[in-house]
């Protein structure tokens, strides 16, 4: 099933950055993008010349692409208003548009981004590095709490694009949920087993969330919790 969501990329645009340090740290990070001009190929692990210091955390075929909405910054911005950095690529991401949110995406939905094939497959777990890029304590944990981290898409199939090509909903699979909800369950401190099975099952999240929530799941029985 497809919905009537297109984001057009000159809203935000399109983002690489290579490995640099962060002021104040000695570990290195990509977090800091550059937009791009021109065209881009988009790979099975990502945009062509996106570089990952972790790629524990970054990276890989299941966080290809990273979208963080304009919306989120706008939101940060209102709340930190100390913070540096807060605008489009200043927090990691490859894509960023205006329109699509947590509330209106769902895991596993698919987009196209010029010729090639994008699939919705996580939500981002934000780290240190956004209170160190922002040169302010607690973005990373405010953007937690009201799940505004945005999220990776894996890629179905490789292709090109460039900013100003507009990023369009093809497909919904049945029993998607969206990542709003998948967020505010997964933050719950004791969820019932019935809605962390809903998240486990999703349709498109990565092996890695659904075992990662089934592992919950267990512990959550063996204290009595759930229902």
């Amino acid at each position: 099933m497809a919905v009537a969501l297109i984001a057009p990329l000159g809203v935000g645009g399109l983002f690489t950055g290579r490995i640099g340090i962060l002021p104040g740290e000695s570990r290195g990070s990509a977090i800091a993008k550059q937009a791009l001009a021109g065209p881009v190929r988009i790979g099975p692990e990502g945009l062509e010349g996106d570089e990952h210091a972790d790629p524990r955390a970054h990276g890989g075929s299941e966080k290809a692409v990273h979208l963080f909405p304009v919306e989120h910054y706008e939101a940060l911005a209102l709340a930190f208003p100390e913070a540096h950095h807060l605008h489009p690529g200043g927090l990691g991401e490859n894509i960023s548009t205006r329109g699509l949110t947590e509330e209106n995406t769902c895991i596993g939905d698919v987009f196209a981004l010029g010729t090639a094939r994008l699939q919705v497959a996580q939500p981002r777990t934000p780290c240190w590095k956004i209170d160190a890029r922002c040169g302010v304590e607690g973005v990373a944990a405010h953007v937690a709490q009201h799940g505004i981290a945005g999220w990776y898409f894996r890629v179905l199939a490789p292709g090109e694009c460039r900013t100003g090509d507009a990023l369009v909903h093809l497909e919904r699979p049945v029993g998607a949920v969206s990542l709003a909800r998948f967020n505010r369950t997964v933050a719950d401190h004791r969820p019932a087993l019935v809605a962390l099975e809903r998240m486990a099952a999703a349709p498109g999240l990565t092996p890695e969330w659904a075992r990662r929530i089934r592992e919950r799941m267990a512990r959550l029985q063996n204290l009595g919790g759930g229902t």
